[in-house]
């Protein structure tokens, strides 16, 4: 399976936030999204990655101060892609490999969509279960 099928299947919707915006609001934004990471964009560029750990590392580090200052001060600068013609066992590697679990997806270079670490999973999940079924399906007969 690919990558191009997963945002296939989920969509394309990108919640994003801009450099300058402060923690505490993107707090709020995490949660009005119910999503755990929010890429960090200044125009059509994505910048950096923010997620919940990354502010969980800032106030461990900063303290509440932390909330009110500007999300670039905190994100993930280094930002790693995937391409929609990827395999996903290949991105799965990647991520693992990383410790990434939100990764977002460039096609023809702009930004296409994220998948999640959970979105990957369960289609390797989908992927073995079909697998075994078609395996059943020709032993039975």
């Amino acid at each position: 399976m690919l990558v191009s099928e997963i945002l296939k299947e989920k969509g394309g919707a990108v919640f994003s936030v801009a450099p300058d915006i402060t923690l505490a609001a993107v707090c709020g934004r995490l949660e009005s999204c119910r999503v755990g990471a929010l890429m960090v964009c200044d125009k059509d560029e994505v910048v950096g990655v923010i997620s919940e750990r990354d502010i969980v590392r800032s106030i461990a580090t900063d303290g509440a101060a932390s909330l009110s200052r500007p999300v670039s001060d905190y994100m993930t600068r280094d930002v790693i892609f995937a391409d929609p013609g990827e395999s996903v066992a290949t991105v799965m590697g990647r991520m693992t490999d990383r410790r990434i679990r939100h990764l977002p997806v460039m096609r023809d270079g702009r930004l296409a969509g994220v998948i999640s670490i959970g979105d990957v999973v369960k289609s390797r999940v989908a992927e073995a279960t079909r697998d075994a079924e078609s395996l059943r399906t020709y032993i039975a007969g």
